[in-house]
């Protein structure tokens, strides 16, 4: 029975990616596996339950929703025999230091490419290159200081490998997702509660710029019958409102929807389109497919390989917006069978099958 000690510097009850990977594994390693403490940026939004350590936090000032704790260590934080970081800052120091102090295996996990959010920073060409330059010689520094670097996906990996010259082991771990909360169910009553008819194409998570999701505008700008939703928020979203007030199609913002209404969300939905080039996995994606729902999204980053060309939805190449709206249609077209393929796969991206192989790269740092 391993004890973990996990830093991030994502808060518990943030609604992204990294949260839900973060909290997933340490419910279901606590289950069955041992003991997995959380420390993270505290909040007074947030009261934290058993096994979690907040630390004092200030709120990131480029980036709205995210917050930076300070690199400290908790007196609360029980020993450990493995030490997980899911950030290289912040808190990453923390556990590094963590790790040094008691000679424990140090274990990182990557799920965002620094670089690729240099411009909520800065728009200066010159600048976004120094920022990027900066940033991946320091992650080059921080995860070449560890035992061992999970990626959440192939594309992932390469990027560490080839692009970021990353000299420590790196393995792919897909962050799982939780099978039991995302299923197929009934999503008539979501459609009835949010006025929702016809052909449904549509997205949930953050509403960033880099997620390029005026593509989905372009895509199914003239399709006749078709409404395009958008669930969650972020700082794209009054230029995406703007850009949907001029564009040919029924387009609707939900804003954030609770955890309990995601399943059914996905399940209203006839296709769920995803243009973002920089995703690490793409968790919405396997969301919807676990409840059913093909993906039309672009073969860039880890979406080339998250969604499988034929069998749960359909590529674009990067930057064809003609290709975009051809694979949601044929999505659309093909929605039964593709579907059916979506269920097949249920169990092999499952977080039991993720939390299983995060064991044994554990056991073998130990």
């Amino acid at each position: 029975m391993t004890r973990v000690a996990a830093f991030t510097d994502t808060y518990l009850p943030t609604v992204n990616g990294v949260t839900y990977t973060i909290e997933a594994w340490r419910d279901h390693w606590n289950d069955d596996h041992g003991r997995m403490d959380v420390v993270y940026p505290g909040t007074t939004e947030y009261t934290p339950r058993s096994r979690e350590h907040p630390v004092r936090s200030l709120p990131f000032p480029f980036y709205d929703g995210v917050r930076v704790g300070a690199p400290s260590i908790p007196d609360t934080v029980p020993n450990a025999d493995v030490v997980h970081a899911h950030t290289a800052f912040g808190l990453g120091l923390a556990a590094r230091r963590y790790a040094r102090k008691r000679d424990l295996p140090l274990v990182a996990s990557y799920h965002t490419p620094t670089a690729e959010y240099a411009e909520y920073i800065t728009s200066r060409d010159r600048v976004l290159a120094s920022i990027s330059t900066a940033s991946e010689a320091y992650e080059r520094w921080y995860y070449d200081r560890t035992d061992l670097v999970l990626a959440p996906s192939e594309p992932t990996k390469r990027h560490l490998v080839d692009d970021l010259e990353i000299t420590t082991p790196v393995r792919v771990v897909p962050n799982g997702i939780d099978t039991d909360r995302f299923q197929p169910v009934d999503g008539d009553a979501f459609r009835e509660r949010y006025d929702l008819e016809g052909p449904l194409v549509g997205y949930t998570g953050r509403h960033g710029f880099e997620k390029r999701l005026g593509d989905v505008l372009d895509a199914t700008d003239g399709m006749d019958d078709v409404t395009v939703v958008f669930g969650g928020d972020g700082p794209a979203r009054e230029r995406l409102e703007a850009r949907a007030r001029r564009a040919d199609v029924d387009v609707r913002f939900l804003g954030f929807l609770d955890r309990e209404e995601l399943s059914a969300f996905y399940s209203a939905l006839d296709v769920f389109a995803f243009p973002s080039p920089v995703e690490t996995q793409g968790l919405v994606a396997l969301e919807a497919n676990a409840c059913g729902t093909p993906v039309a999204g672009v073969d860039a980053g880890a979406l080339a390989d998250t969604i499988d060309d034929g069998t749960t939805g359909y590529h674009y190449d990067p930057g064809d917006i003609d290709g975009f709206g051809d694979a949601i249609e044929r999505a659309l077209a093909e929605h039964d069978r593709l579907a059916e393929n979506c269920l097949d796969r249920r169990d092999s991206i499952s977080i039991d099958t993720a939390v299983d192989e995060l064991e044994r790269h554990y056991d073998a740092v130990q």
